[in-house]
């Protein structure tokens, strides 16, 4: 069977792309090279062959406090944006132990 090329055509900024010719030059590399290189990674790992992230802190890095304080800082979060646009919030009475909605004048309907 023989193996046949495409094009494939994409847009890059051209800062970006002057650079990485410019990288891909220095390591002997023109940028089809390159990208086959990339592609070929990619199958073969099934994925994008580098870690992708935001930026943030991984959550497997996180010790169980660091973990806990950060899922208390998004609920809490979460609480003053529902508050603040006039929305209820879902608690649990534990004397109780019955699910509520608290509305922002403090009624409470139990569910």
């Amino acid at each position: 069977m023989q193996v046949q090329d495409v094009r494939v055509t994409i847009r890059v900024n051209r800062e970006l792309k002057e650079n990485a010719e410019a990288l891909f030059n220095y390591l002997g590399l023109n940028m089809s090279n390159a990208v086959n290189i990339f592609l070929r990674k990619a199958v073969d790992q099934k994925g994008i062959p580098f870690p992708v992230n935001t930026g943030k802190k991984d959550v497997g890095a996180l010790n169980a406090n660091e973990v806990s304080a950060t899922f208390i800082t998004a609920v809490n979060h979460e609480i003053a944006n529902k508050q603040k646009n006039g929305l209820p919030v879902a608690r649990y009475d534990k004397k109780s132990k019955r699910a509520y909605l608290e509305y922002t004048d403090g009624a409470r309907e139990y569910v």
